[in-house]
């Protein structure tokens, strides 16, 4: 439905399925109501002209995929609420900062592959990065990796050029292959 621009979702709602607006790239502004509770993997994927969305806090996991491809997303707010990210969430987007709460324990390989993020904070929450989590986020000039993680995934910070420093933490006991590759900035 690329011709569609804008749509109401009502507060009878409680789930929105998987691929519900997939491809709906002429979307440009939705609501999602406090009333949903879940939504489906792919649900706004390639929703390319959407360019902020709130999630509403009675969501307790981001699935996979869900707003991948959105290149026009720039502002994203992630409720206390959720406690996963899953696989692909935000790959692609143009969102430049995230907060991801203290509610997280995981973060889904390739989450925010490709991303235009230039900052993130990781909660002391979360104790898995996945696979190729901040693969391509070339922008990227710091991150934090708390005492709380204890695994780092393949490719995790692969192609992350601008980082020119980064502490590991003890409480690392894995690092993936090539986790660190072509982080060219890295002194």
């Amino acid at each position: 439905c690329s011709g569609l621009t804008s749509i109401t979702i009502p507060s009878s709602v409680t789930s929105i399925g998987e691929h519900a607006f997939y491809g709906c790239s002429g979307l440009t502004s939705i609501t999602i109501p406090s009333s949903v509770t879940s939504i489906g993997a792919h649900a706004f994927w390639g929703c390319s002209g959407l360019t902020s969305i709130t999630i509403p806090s009675s969501v307790t996991s981001i699935e996979k995929y869900v707003f991948s491809g959105c290149s026009g997303l720039t502002s994203i707010t992630i409720p206390s609420s959720v406690t996963s990210i899953g696989a692909y969430a935000f790959s692609g987007c143009s969102v430049t900062s995230i907060t991801i709460p203290s509610s997280v324990t995981s973060i889904g390989a390739y989450a925010f592959y490709g991303c235009s993020v230039t900052s993130i904070t990781i909660p002391s929450s979360v104790t898995s990065i996945g696979g190729s989590a901040f693969d391509g986020c070339s922008g990227l000039t710091s991150i934090t990796i708390p005492s709380s993680v204890t695994s780092i995934g393949e490719g995790a910070f692969e192609g992350c050029s601008g980082l020119t420093s980064i502490t590991i933490p003890s409480s690392v006991t894995s690092i993936g292959a090539h986790a660190f590759e072509g982080c060219s900035g890295l002194t």
